[in-house]
């Protein structure tokens, strides 16, 4: 194949040279993103004008590159001599040929559900290996769901079976039902915003409701009736601020979590009592201690496959109903796991735009996925920005299905992607 500074993008066609064969075509739902287009633009937009509720319109010679808004708040970088509708038509982009492993020769992607108003599809995104069914979760705090405070955001399931079933598809909504997930009420699983599995079961960061339900680890049976318990609901006496990801380490099969005041900055939790954390629990001795601090907002947390390294999302940018702050970290940070399963050697993995790092996971080679202001971006484990899923708004969580699997979560809309990466599965033992 080509190398990828062989490839041009040119009127929404590709070239390699003089001719392409068979052989050498990328996928038909892929593009190249040839960065060095917009390396220099003719002009800039100065900061006092590219703030977080304009349209920026840059002019490039002969291209044009748009800053659009596609949800309050977020922007998507339409880089020259593509459009928004060419960047959706093929949403898989490809920044190095590394991507191409990653995505295959066939990879889809698929929109399966829609909400007009009310962001159904928003974080824990869990798979269920025992009943291959993928669990996520509704957001709690946004004014149109009237979630937080006078009632949780809800659990939701979808059937694999049925996402494959219309994997050819562009849009299957409606093809494939989303079902409600109801716990028994002691203990109700409230505004749970990260997910994981766990012993044959899943795990929940439940983010809290007001001055008296804690922010808590709530453990559910993938099967109905879905009985639920609490694993962890304060830190000697005082409660978390708003629970909010979490992973099991693949050989200490500890659980780290974060917590962040993302319930304050949306009215359903008091003000902040401790500061913005990464923390570790043990199960079974019932310890729980610091792992890290020194963020703005610790959100998303993954392990690589083989543990050695934790990658820790920052959205400091993100303060919700307060607004943002652009100065802030939008960043991935990656740390060193030492035998003893302590974190060290902080260094930034990668620093994002548009919008901020969410949800972050590993493939089974080790690259490493976030979800973003305009989909899902990747990294190969150097830090290396090596391509996109694009789904044209923000992701602020997906999560692989085992081989080739992926279910995307973008606030009012639900994706089913393939692909030919493997997802980095880890479970506590039974």
């Amino acid at each position: 194949m080509p190398s990828i500074s062989s490839w041009l993008l040119l009127g929404g066609c590709l070239f390699a040279g003089p001719a392409l064969s068979a052989s050498d075509k990328i996928p038909a739902q892929a593009q190249i993103i040839d960065q060095r287009r917009f390396n220099v633009l003719n002009n800039t937009r100065p900061p006092t004008e590219f703030n977080d509720t304009t349209v920026s319109v840059i002019l490039t010679g002969h291209h044009i590159a748009i800053f659009a808004n596609f949800i309050p708040g977020v922007k998507v970088f339409v880089p020259p001599g593509t459009t928004e509708k060419s960047l959706l038509g093929r949403p898989f982009h490809v920044y190095d040929e590394e991507f191409l492993k990653i995505i295959g020769s066939t990879p889809t992607l698929t929109r399966i559900a829609y909400s007009e108003v009310d962001p159904l599809f928003h974080e824990a995104v869990v798979w269920s290996k025992r009943t291959d069914e993928v669990f996520f979760v509704q957001n709690a705090g946004p004014l149109e769901a009237g979630t937080g405070l006078k009632k949780s955001a809800i659990v939701e399931k979808i059937s694999l079976a049925e996402a494959a079933a219309v994997a050819n598809k562009t849009d299957a909504v409606g093809l494939v039902t989303v079902h409600n997930v109801t716990s028994p009420e002691d203990p109700k699983v409230i505004n749970p915003n990260g997910g994981n599995n766990y012993r044959g079961k899943l795990i929940f960061a439940g983010e809290g409701q007001g001055n008296d339900t804690a922010p808590a680890l709530y453990v559910m049976n993938p099967n109905k009736p879905y009985d639920t318990e609490i694993l962890l609901n304060n830190f000697f006496g005082r409660q978390f601020n708003s629970l909010n990801d979490l992973a099991i380490h693949p050989k200490n099969k500890e659980i780290y979590f974060t917590d962040v005041p993302y319930g304050y900055y949306q009215d359903f939790r008091p003000s902040p009592g401790l500061q913005n954390q990464v923390y570790r629990f043990n199960p079974d001795t019932g310890a729980v201690r610091i792992a890290a601090d020194g963020f703005t907002h610790p959100n998303g947390f993954t392990f690589s496959p083989d543990g050695k390294h934790a990658y820790v999302t920052d959205t400091g940018v993100g303060y919700s109903f307060y607004g943002n702050n652009l100065t802030e970290p939008s960043s991935i940070y990656r740390f060193d796991v030492a035998a003893d399963g302590t974190l060290e050697n902080r260094k930034t993995f990668a620093f994002v735009t548009p919008g901020l790092p969410d949800g972050v996971h590993c493939d089974s080679w080790g690259n490493v996925y976030a979800g973003c202001g305009d989909g899902i971006q990747v990294w190969n484990p150097s830090g290396k920005l090596i391509g996109k899923i694009f789904v044209g708004t923000t992701s602020a969580n997906f999560n692989f299905a085992g081989k080739g699997r992926m279910v995307i979560c973008a606030e009012n809309s639900l994706f089913y992607a393939t692909l030919a990466a493997a997802g980095n599965y880890v479970e506590s033992e039974m």
